[in-house]
């Protein structure tokens, strides 16, 4: 049976358009599909940040989009930290109750064979 050797895919360039100018990058085909999804996420943020803005210059737009975006992402990381932990708890307390439950009847069955 012959070894199978991977090989890295090949970066390949994409266009991506941010507000008004195009960017290069390069990127594996197989993660495109997700490139393109964030750059048209960035550019609506962008977008919408500049329509309320007083100085809409573009590096301007980009850093009060990285923080935005950052900050939301942060905020989603400790409601599913809390949610993880909540859940946790949950199952603990089912645990207990079902340990409890399972004694009592062991105590009722053995009451009734004696």
């Amino acid at each position: 049976m012959a070894d199978v050797i991977s090989t890295p895919s090949t970066n390949e360039p994409v266009a991506l358009r941010l507000i008004d100018r195009e960017f290069l990058i390069a990127c594996p085909p197989e993660e495109r599909d997700g490139l393109l999804e964030a750059a048209s996420f960035l550019d609506r943020k962008m977008r919408d940040l500049r329509a309320h803005a007083k100085t809409p210059g573009f590096d301007r737009l980009a850093v009060l989009a990285a923080i935005s975006i950052t900050h939301d992402y942060l905020q989603l990381q400790k409601r599913q930290a809390v949610s993880a932990s909540n859940n946790s708890a949950a199952e603990h307390d089912i645990a207990e109750g079902l340990t409890l439950l399972r004694r009592k009847l062991e105590a009722a069955l053995d009451a009734q064979l004696k």
